[in-house]
């Protein structure tokens, strides 16, 4: 647990030996972590941060896994629907082209954005952090780039569009026949593992990393 230290010690320390509590702003010397251990304010109970071990390289596994699924995810059927002797199969890219065909250019855009594109960016950015921290080349560029990542976290909604699926489902499971399509189970296990990545890439050690702080960012 950091030490809270009073205004006379404090003065006395570089800005890198210290950390604020984002709950309750206590000021406090930055504690030194081992793998696996976990930074809390000592007067509010916070989790100011934790190490993990080999956070590049489950990181680097994560972004890679979740490259390879983000084309299944948006191109391949995600339901198909027989109503009347008709059939036909929906993917995320044709609800966007189906959007912008019917005059909701609007939507169309807000959609394509906070599914598609804004999920792409982020997990590119997220791949070339990691990439200047394993190969030690462009830091620099790494620092942009994961403010970058940072700025655009809200804007990638999959978990509200997933929902959207869920509920446009169950309002047509009693109108036609509904068959689950590949791309749904892509889409489901791109979102799970966005969330897990999340909570892998610790931004604590991906910042210290990229300060070049090799001894505090587990590779």
């Amino acid at each position: 647990m950091p030490d809270a230290l009073g205004d006379q010690e404090l003065s006395g320390l570089p800005l890198e030996a210290l950390i604020g509590c984002h709950e309750c702003d206590l000021l406090m010397r930055k504690p030194v972590l081992h793998d696996g251990e976990r930074a809390q304010c000592p007067r509010c109970g916070y989790e100011l941060f934790v190490h993990r071990p080999h956070v590049i390289k489950r990181s680097l596994a994560l972004v890679c896994t979740a490259l390879l699924l983000y084309v299944p995810a948006n191109f391949l059927p995600i339901m198909q629907l027989n109503l009347l002797g008709q059939s036909s199969q929906d993917t995320v890219w044709s609800a966007v082209l189906g959007l912008y065909h019917s005059g909701m250019q609007g939507i169309a855009v807000v959609v394509f954005l906070s599914s598609m594109a804004i999920p792409l960016l982020k997990l590119l950015c997220q791949l070339c952090v990691l990439l200047s921290i394993r190969l030690d080349w462009g830091r620099s560029y790494g620092l942009l780039l994961y403010r970058i990542y940072h700025h655009m976290r809200e804007w990638g909604m999959l978990e509200v569009y997933l929902m959207g699926i869920l509920v446009s489902m169950v309002k047509l499971m009693g109108l036609a026949d509904l068959s689950l399509g590949i791309g749904l189970f892509c889409f489901i296990a791109l979102l799970l593992i966005q969330v897990w990545l999340e909570v892998t890439m610790s931004s604590h050690q991906i910042w210290e990393a990229l300060a070049g702080d090799d001894a505090h960012a587990s590779h």
